[in-house]
């Protein structure tokens, strides 16, 4: 059985969770250890730094993705950000992925912002087909990187 929840409320899968993404985007972690980011992570799911959603196919995580404060040092002036969004490879293909990213955003939405942003390396025409906007291209990470926006406030009428 398929279900999406927030990872607070699954605390023994946070770990897991962190281990996804710290290997999935490595370059945002070149310099940190695991066990730091874990933590951190674990703690951002309380603090408003990480809100997660995961998919959870009977009871074991598959998929995620995340409600982040600030996810690019580059531009702290921007947020709240889309970010980590993960699937495990044998999940893909399904929607998942769409599902987790129009949880994030009505999360978004219900908190009172009026627009999401993200940012990605490899993924830009995939966001631009779900109705986010390319705002710049920049260097980080030693690759060329997308800055993606998009309105998730309710239209007046």
């Amino acid at each position: 059985m398929l279900s999406v929840d927030w990872l607070r409320h699954h605390p023994q899968h946070c770990a897991l969770v962190a281990e996804w993404l710290y290997h999935q985007f490595p370059y945002e972690f070149s310099e940190q250890p695991l066990a730091d980011w874990q933590a951190e992570f674990a703690a951002g799911q309380h603090n408003g730094d990480w809100l997660m959603r995961i998919a959870l196919q009977n009871g074991q995580p598959i998929g995620c993705a995340g409600l982040a404060r600030d996810d690019l040092p580059l531009r702290p002036e921007l947020g709240p950000w889309l970010a980590c969004v993960f699937v495990l490879p044998q999940a893909r293909g399904q929607g998942l992925a769409e599902r987790l990213i129009e949880d994030i955003c009505q999360t978004a939405r219900e908190q009172g912002h009026t627009r999401l942003y993200l940012h990605t390396h490899d993924r830009a025409e995939y966001y631009a087909r779900r109705g986010w906007t390319l705002l710049e291209e920049f260097e980080a990470w030693g690759d060329r990187q997308y800055l993606m926006g998009r309105e998730v406030a309710r239209r007046a009428g």
